[in-house]
């Protein structure tokens, strides 16, 4: 029986503290479209009259995809570039022109469904995973002294409103490593200049500590920005120590920071996390036909992972 299953804890010949940093994908790793996109933008056009022969899923699917690689392509990264430079609105202009431009202008006064649970859904294993976690990380006799837990995604900043509406707990910490990415104009609602700095900590009461998204990171994935940024983020967080445990010592070594990922797409998510420097799973949800790598069926069978590995 290994310790971290048991709570029984092995000391470290180690002077510092061991942390595991343990991120996930977003979409299609976390949660998944429910009923599927083109169904939902349909549903929706039915709904403000548009015929229902004309708008067809599959009309819509096609649509959409011309129109997002399309504006993907002019406006990467939801136009950050631009919105830096004042020229462009972010993450809600650049959904609604699509919304508009794969349809009509009335479709775009409903683009909100997609920043809350109406439009997504859990996968099955989460709920449980994080369940089992909050246990682990009430205790300190893990195997590890701390465990921080975040989403690393190629998104915008609707991710924490969705998440929080699938009734996940979701810290306050972003990528806000500068004024810039601060005043970036997006969905989530901030409480001024500097609440994405450490104001979350990595204790049971949230189940993410933190959320790093593409749009305010600066970077997606695979670039190693993005996962650099989520190190340096997670750092960020205030330390809580039990009597018998000393401070962390900084060292070189980043404090002995496990840092392990975990998603759903093998070049983005489990490749560039390797290319990174991290650890890393992939958890193919619907695809069976992945290159050759460290898989894994469900979320839970991560922790038997970790407990299985000593390298971890």
């Amino acid at each position: 029986m290994t310790p971290f299953a048991t709570g029984v804890r092995t000391l470290s010949t180690s002077t510092h503290s061991r942390t595991l940093l343990l991120t996930f994908d977003a979409f299609g790793t976390l949660f998944y479209p429910n009923p599927p996109v083109p169904e939902q933008y349909a549903t929706v056009a039915h709904e403000f009259g548009l015929p229902r022969d004309t708008v067809t899923p599959q009309k819509v699917k096609e649509a959409f995809k011309d129109v997002y690689q399309a504006h993907a392509k002019r406006w990467p990264n939801y136009g950050r570039a631009d919105v830096l430079r004042g020229k462009y609105g972010g993450p809600q202009q650049w959904w609604g022109e699509i919304i508009q431009e794969s349809f009509t202008r009335v479709l775009a006064s409903d683009s909100s469904k997609f920043a809350s649970d109406e439009g997504y859904a859990l996968y099955e294993d989460v709920i449980p995973f994080f369940t089992r976690m909050r246990e682990l990380r009430s205790s300190p006799t893990h195997r590890f002294d701390r465990i921080v837990l975040g989403v690393v995604s190629n998104s915008d900043d609707r991710v924490p409103a969705v998440l929080k509406a699938l009734g996940l707990r979701v810290g306050d910490l972003r990528a806000d490593q500068d004024l810039s990415s601060m005043e970036l104009p997006g969905f989530e609602h901030r409480n001024g200049p500097g609440s994405g700095k450490s104001q979350s900590s990595d204790q049971p009461d949230v189940d993410l500590d933190l959320v790093i998204t593409s749009y305010e990171a600066g970077e997606g994935k695979p670039n190693r920005l993005i996962f650099d940024v989520a190190k340096r983020q997670a750092r960020l967080l205030p330390s809580n120590h039990t009597p018998n445990q000393p401070p962390a010592v900084k060292t070189d070594k980043e404090d002995n920071w496990v840092c392990i990922h975990v998603g759903d797409e093998y070049e983005k998510d489990y490749r560039a996390a390797i290319d990174a420097g991290w650890k890393s799973f992939l958890i193919p949800r619907s695809d069976s036909n992945v290159p050759s790598a460290k898989s894994i069926n469900t979320l839970m069978d991560l922790i038997d992972e970790l407990e299985l590995h000593p390298k971890f």
